[in-house]
């Protein structure tokens, strides 16, 4: 049963299927499906196609936003959606305008970006009240870079949510937002 919600989840390309990455990939989106969220992803390998198919065998709505530019690569097969995007920045503004709220896992440098712009757009209230969660212990020490090598006040790092499971992410994606600070351009 979808609620009407969707939950665009970040992740790296480059992840194996035996990997206990890709496992917890696909236990957050069963979970999010199972708690009646659709499921958005870039819509190919990896992480993205750990969480769509654990949305689709959940029996959720996946969506996977991708990209002419990487024509010929196909969108995995769980994709119940797809939305091609004609270039990776009208991608990236597909996946912030559709979702409601955000999950990252690890990845690399995409991922980043995706985090890093969501994050901004919470920052200046283009995106206000929609979550942003860093899933796994990886976060912390990409925050901890940031806050001491950048002016990332603690007002602005409490946009983003630091959790441990799946599980935890779908109960942070419920709680309420952290209150909202002045607006800032950087």
């Amino acid at each position: 049963m979808h609620t009407g919600t969707t939950i665009a989840v970040f992740g790296s390309s480059r992840r194996d299927e035996d990997s206990v990455l890709y496992r917890e990939a696909y236990d957050l989106g069963h979970m999010l499906a199972e708690a009646g969220h659709a499921v958005l992803s870039g819509g190919y390998n990896g992480s993205m196609a750990a969480v769509s198919r654990g949305a689709r065998e959940a029996g959720g709505h996946v969506i996977g936003v991708t990209c002419a530019a990487f024509d010929p690569l196909p969108p995995n097969p769980w994709l119940t959606e797809e939305i091609k995007a004609p270039t990776l920045l009208a991608r990236l503004a597909l996946i912030m305008d559709r979702a409601d709220g955000f999950v990252a896992v690890r990845g690399g440098i995409g991922t980043l970006s995706e985090v890093t712009l969501a994050w901004s757009l919470l920052q200046t209230r283009t995106l206000a009240g929609k979550p942003l969660i860093l899933l796994g212990g990886d976060w912390q020490p990409v925050l901890d870079a940031l806050r001491a090598h950048t002016d990332l006040g603690s007002s602005i790092a409490a946009l983003a949510r630091i959790v441990a499971t799946p599980a935890d992410a779908l109960a942070a994606l419920l709680a309420p937002p952290a209150p909202p600070g002045p607006p800032s351009l950087g």
